[in-house]
């Protein structure tokens, strides 16, 4: 039996300003610990080429992705006064796109639909 699938998975990526790249790394390290307390977070890590960073992410749901937004707003905040977002993307079911659409509206994402036979979901 398979179980279904809500994941969710944010997909921005930062240009950080030059100079500012130890300092978004320290508050990407803040980040990461933050998202500890946060039960529905599957995966969270950064990665990094140069001043581009990269924040994989993914979540059991849409609540547990809005929930996390909320967790790490000041943070985020703060981070975004010496990078920006270059690129935002939202992968998750349909189901799951339509409960974030108006909450991520502001960020401009692009969304990507997974659609059943195109993933391999463990069993239950």
């Amino acid at each position: 039996m398979l179980t279904l699938d809500t994941c969710c998975t944010l997909v921005p990526y930062f240009e950080v300003q030059d100079g500012q790249l130890e300092a978004f790394k320290a508050l990407a390290r803040k980040l990461v610990a933050k998202t500890r307390t946060e039960p529905g977070c599957i995966h969270y890590a950064f990665s990094f080429n140069g001043n581009l960073a990269h924040c994989r992410e993914g979540y059991v749901d849409a609540a547990a992705l809005l929930a996390h937004r909320e967790n790490v707003a000041e943070l985020l905040g703060q981070a975004l006064k010496i990078a920006k977002i270059v690129r935002f993307e939202v992968h998750a079911p349909e189901a799951e796109i339509d409960k974030l659409r108006g909450p991520m509206a502001s960020r401009n994402p692009q969304f990507f639909v997974l659609e059943e036979g195109f993933r391999r979901c463990s069993e239950a």
